[in-house]
């Protein structure tokens, strides 16, 4: 794929405190854009000056929320080398997003090259310090004038990137979280395997609610029997059990297929630790929690990689997990994984794609 690219002829400052980043308040001084219409297919891929982009009040996103998006991160090691994590499971997950509404999909190498591009030219970006990263967010949306919501003929693919601070500024701190039992978040034929913004829109009164609570995320159950465990918040979700860490399984269709979460299960068969995707019930959970055999829970995905849990709450019942303190295995997968990513540990596992 050939990219035309045109160079900004004002850069911003780049942030020199990197302890001030946050996450996504930033962003760099380029933004790569590609466009696809239904009589020529994928063209005009470019990377321009970051900037505000013109769109019409009639246009297809604003009023029927045709969008998905993807998040992923550049790593700069110690050597000044920077690196991506998994990438290509970034590109498949997004196709699948798409085929899910109808969208064109994104040949994968196409995905990849694009990203790598875009930071290889902001790549004095890229934070060096140990657990920050470029937070990487391509999305596509339908653009085009016409209020009858039929074939689409015009899409823009867009991909932003932003220098982010370390999740974790004052350690790895164990969250508190409730379990929602009135609204759902997806269902099996819908669009929960997807990374739309429409899920999340769904989320935001639960975790409003959790919130005003005091709890930090909302941990969902299933949309037709409300009973088996999905996922929490804007993760995927782990438990270890009697020895064993177990994760809803995706089959159903209503929860994301995390790459965190992927390379987590991976990586606990490489090591010989036991671990199971299944169905896992909510009243299976409160037994294990009531009777100490729930040992550790954990949030995983790519913003937080793992976010353990210290707190769990379901109804008039609360409970305390590990103490409210990080598990061993929990602390093993950050380690392991913020290794790999950041170049501290040898990337036996193959998941490191270099940026050049």
């Amino acid at each position: 794929m050939e990219i035309k690219v045109t160079k900004t002829a004002n850069p911003k400052p780049i942030p020199q405190d990197e302890s001030t980043l946050g996450f996504g308040l930033k962003f760099t001084d380029h933004m790569f854009l590609m466009d696809w219409y239904d009589d020529k297919g994928w063209t005009d891929a470019r990377i321009v000056p970051y900037g505000p982009i013109e769109i019409d009040p009639a246009s297809t996103v604003l009023h029927y929320a045709l969008e998905i998006f993807e998040g992923l991160k550049a790593y700069r090691t110690a050597e000044g080398k920077i690196q991506l994590f998994r990438p290509y499971e970034n590109a498949k997950r997004f196709n699948r997003s798409a085929a899910r509404f109808s969208m064109p999909e994104i040949p994968e190498e196409d995905f990849v090259q694009a990203v790598k591009a875009l930071v290889d030219v902001d790549s004095e970006w890229v934070p060096k310090g140990f657990g920050t990263s470029l937070y990487i967010r391509p999305f596509m949306f339908a653009d085009m004038i016409d209020l009858a919501l039929h074939y689409v003929k015009h899409y823009r693919f867009i991909i932003i990137v932003s220098p982010s601070g370390s999740y974790y500024s004052e350690g790895l701190n164990p969250v508190k979280i409730m379990i929602e039992d009135e609204d759902v978040r997806a269902v099996r034929g819908g669009t929960g395997f997807t990374k739309c913004g429409g899920n999340y829109a769904a989320s935001q009164r639960a975790g409003d609610r959790a919130m005003a609570k005091g709890y930090s995320q909302v941990l969902w159950l299933d949309g037709v029997e409300r009973k088996y465990i999905e996922e929490v918040g804007a993760m995927n979700i782990m438990f270890k059990i009697d020895g064993v860490v177990v994760t809803p399984s995706t089959a159903e269709g209503s929860i994301l297929q995390g790459i965190t979460r992927k390379s987590i299960l991976e990586l606990l068969r490489h090591k010989g630790i036991p671990c199971e995707e299944r169905k896992v019930s909510v009243d299976e959970l409160m037994d294990a929690a009531r009777t100490g055999r729930l040992e550790e829970a954990f949030g995983c995905g790519t913003a937080a990689v793992i976010s353990p849990v210290g707190v769990l709450a379901y109804k008039d019942e609360v409970y305390d997990i590990n103490g409210g303190k990080i598990g061993e295995t929990s602390q093993m997968l950050y380690d392991t994984l913020t290794g790999i990513q950041w170049g501290k540990l040898e990337d036996e596992m193959g998941w490191v794609v270099p940026v050049k």
